[in-house]
């Protein structure tokens, strides 16, 4: 419960008139096609036994069951119609809110540093995990909630005609109908999560195989590779069939149930039938009440085999969805100050000493910093705790809105407007060409037959070196609370030294 709380939440919380809607259209679904059948049953059975005389049968109304039983169709069909749209609606929202919030958990700076390695765990966490969590609405609460109210209607319908029969039913009801998906979720949890694991890992040797397969071929270890993912296929495979035999355990489970209450309840109609108590249409209604108030129990199947699955989603995804504490926001410097740091100390997640040791610093605005130093001195972690992107340990920190362009460029396979607006997502045209010229770019994207909806490949591909670290640096211009772009010809220095230092690189 701990782990599921803050999802249930999400669906208590904001528009909650659509989760209970849904709920209660699945079992107005379920309570009509009860009716129906039973109706169906006790209209069939009188209209029989009305036409063995001429009498019963001119005085033997049809019209009312029949309208009762059209009425209880389009019910039913309406009922259906609309749960689904509910259901659907409400767990889609619901989804998409936890995308939400899951993504933005994992965009603090303290978390997206580790994401660099382990790129595709945020994408496994949105796709699988976020998917699991659909059972546990769709599958597990709405069914449970309908199949109940169907087993209490059912057992009140049992009870007018014998009062303790009716209680005995409702009670072999949820015991049955509630105890065989929860021994079948017991033993389907350990196959579940080992099926969620298995289909990680096997995403995750597929992406690599077709990403580095040049690199494996030139390695050798393609081979070695195709055999791990093989292995990997037959892990997932058996715990497949350890689920696909639960699943049909639990379905004989519920044909046996079902027997042995539609043969008692046949026995007890009878009996009763027999002393006078009851007539024959009123004992095929009972039937055949009891006969369908165990469907609606039959959905938990599925959800119980899921459930495993659905509380392995919610326990590796409840963290980052939990209310986060605020960040320790950057205090304002003094006026006439960029950046102060006193005694600051950082230590890099796992590290066993600290990155820097009691640093102070301050910077005049305007004033132009460089940062002079040998590989491991600490000179990206300074900028990174500058730039906001890491914590300190220990002491001070202030700063003003900061922006840094690293020597990674990240650039997506999209259009060059697009690419820019990642920034600024309201930024138009003239926005983007201004920040452009101020990167020294605009000249060449003009020049592109589609200009800003040029598209580019993967990572930025059909751009050249210079050329993407000029639009990361447009980008930066961008950036919601940076200053004004610096003077085109300034920033065209800049793109100019970055460029040559791309071709050096090439070259390298």
């Amino acid at each position: 419960m701990t782990s599921l709380r803050p999802i249930l939440v999400l669906f208590l919380s904001g528009n909650r008139f659509m989760p209970v809607a849904g709920a209660l259209l699945s079992a107005a679904t379920a309570l009509a096609g009860v009716a129906l059948l039973g109706l169906s049953g006790w209209f069939i059975t009188a209209t029989a036994i009305a036409g063995l005389s001429v009498t019963t049968a001119l005085a033997f109304d049809v019209f009312a069951p029949a309208a009762g039983i059209r009425f209880l169709a389009l019910v039913r069909t309406a009922a259906r119609y609309g749960e689904r749209l509910t259901t659907h609606d409400a767990t889609l929202g619901v989804l998409a809110e936890l995308r939400e919030g899951l993504f933005r958990g994992w965009a603090r700076p303290d978390m997206a540093a580790g994401l660099i390695k382990r790129p595709a765990r945020l994408l496994f966490r949105l796709t699988l995990d976020i998917d699991a969590l659909d059972s546990l609405y769709l599958r597990v609460l709405v069914p449970l909630f309908g199949a109940l109210v169907v087993a209490l209607a059912s057992g009140t319908v049992l009870g007018l005609i014998e009062p303790l029969f009716g209680t005995a039913i409702v009670f072999l009801l949820v015991l049955a109908g509630a105890g065989i998906p929860t021994v079948a979720a017991i033993a389907a949890k350990r196959p579940a999560e080992r099926r969620a694991h298995g289909l990680e890992i096997l995403r995750s040797h597929i992406i690599d195989l077709v990403a580095g397969h040049t690199e494996l071929i030139m390695a050798g270890q393609l081979a070695a590779r195709q055999q791990d993912a093989a292995t990997v296929d037959r892990y997932l495979a058996e715990s497949d069939d350890a689920l696909n035999r639960i699943e049909t355990k639990t379905g004989i489970a519920f044909g046996i149930v079902g027997t042995l209450l539609l043969s008692a309840t046949v026995v007890a109609m009878t009996l009763l039938a027999e002393t006078g108590s009851i007539d024959a249409p009123v004992a095929a209604l009972g039937i055949l009440v009891a006969f369908a108030a165990l469907e609606p129990f039959t959905p938990l199947r599925r959800g119980a085999l899921e459930l495993g699955r659905t509380l392995l989603a919610a326990r590796r995804i409840a963290p980052r969805l939990e209310v986060l504490p605020p960040e320790s926001a950057a205090l304002g410097p003094p006026a006439g100050l960029s950046v102060c740091l006193a005694h600051a100390t950082v230590r890099h997640a796992g590290a066993s000493a600290p990155t820097l040791r009691d640093v102070s610093l301050m910077i005049r605005d305007g004033q132009r910093v460089a940062l002079v130093g040998p590989s491991g001195a600490g000179k990206s972690t300074l900028l990174a705790l500058i730039a906001g992107e890491i914590a300190a340990e220990h002491g001070m920190v202030e700063r003003r809105v900061a922006t840094l362009l690293t020597q990674r460029t990240e650039l997506f396979q999209d259009c060059l407007r697009d690419n820019l607006r990642l920034a600024d997502p309201k930024a138009d045209d003239s926005r983007l060409l201004a920040a452009l010229e101020a990167a020294g770019l605009r000249e060449d994207v003009e020049a592109l037959p589609e200009k800003l909806d040029t598209r580019l490949g993967e990572g930025g591909f059909g751009l050249s070196g210079g050329q993407a670290r000029r639009l990361a640096l447009a980008r930066l211009f961008l950036r919601a609370g940076a200053r004004s772009p610096v003077p085109a010809r300034r920033a065209a220095m800049a793109a100019r030294r970055a460029d040559r230092g791309a071709r050096r690189a090439d070259g390298a």
